[in-house]
């Protein structure tokens, strides 16, 4: 009846069918494949026996004790005798137990987020920054992630502790400010891979923050400063440049017909007047004065 129960709650092959992959991948260990045989010797024959006769005389009340319930995104891992039951992860649904012979783990396969605390990491050019990063995993496999690690969620944090760390400390300290997301892509890649034995799978990593010390602040921002202060002069020094040769073409022009000169004169006082100023300074020419001066 248990298994029955079991077989139709299975929802496309992510509980049994999970198991089933597991072993076609060659991923369990040389003590789970013994288990699947399901011998748990005389004793524990004897006491699964014994088991079953409590719950007959006990009936219905040993039902409460018998029948458990998971949701539909949680699995249940089921060992009896300490041995891992065929069959995989149970759920989502009904599932049945034995008292006193079987004991169950429950496994969330909802995507989890957590923050990773903020690393002091030394970079490449031997700058040291304080960065953050927040990662997304969830349980891929049920039965893995508890039989082939004692706490894959507590593992799977310090895991990107230390990969953030070492991921950062092959980047110069301008690749962490500007390639943050070929810097996310690397680090899921290698947290998955190293967290694919353990059941989990890393979905998305993102390096929120990096915080500079103070003093390199100011420096970088003195640096920012003087290069902006450097493009300013060679912007000023090119329009000096224009502007030279723009009154170098136009001495040229004037020199070719001297009433230009005069022309230009009669202008500069029109623009003066315009003003409404009460002191006009008229530009005399100097050729006028040539006459006197020779006197």
């Amino acid at each position: 009846m248990s298994k029955n129960r079991v077989s139709d709650g299975e929802p496309n092959g992510t509980g049994g069918s999970s198991s089933a992959n597991m072993d076609a991948d060659g991923k369990r260990g040389d003590s789970q494949e013994g288990n699947q045989d399901g011998d748990i010797g005389c004793c524990g024959y004897i006491l699964w026996g014994l088991s079953l006769f409590l719950i007959c005389i006990t009936f219905p009340v040993s039902l409460c004790l018998c029948i458990k319930v998971v949701q539909e995104y949680e699995r249940a891992v089921i060992f009896r005798l300490g041995r891992l039951l065929t069959g995989g992860a149970k759920g989502p649904g009904l599932f049945f137990i034995v008292p006193c012979v079987d004991a169950y783990s429950k496994v969330d396969l909802r995507t989890v987020s957590f923050d990773v605390p903020p690393q002091e990491v030394l970079t490449k050019d031997s700058v040291t920054v304080a960065v953050d990063a927040v990662v997304y995993y969830r349980v891929s496999n049920a039965t893995i992630s508890v039989t082939n690690v004692e706490d894959a969620n507590r593992s799977t944090r310090l895991l990107a502790q230390t990969t953030l760390r070492n991921v950062l400390g092959t980047k110069n300290l301008s690749e962490i400010l500007s390639d943050r997301e070929q810097i996310s892509n690397s680090m899921q890649d290698s947290l998955d891979v190293a967290t694919d034995p353990w059941g989990i799978k890393v979905e998305r990593v993102e390096v929120k923050d990096v915080r500079l010390p103070v003093q390199l602040q100011r420096a970088m921002a003195a640096e920012a400063e003087a290069a902006r202060d450097a493009r300013a002069k060679v912007i000023a020094a090119e329009g000096e440049q224009k502007a030279s040769r723009a009154l170098k073409e136009a001495a040229d022009v004037i020199t070719e017909s001297p009433a230009a000169l005069q022309l230009r004169y009669l202008q500069t006082l029109n623009a003066i007047s315009a003003e409404k100023n009460s002191t006009i300074i008229f530009p005399l020419p100097i050729d006028m004065m040539q006459a006197f001066i020779r006197q």
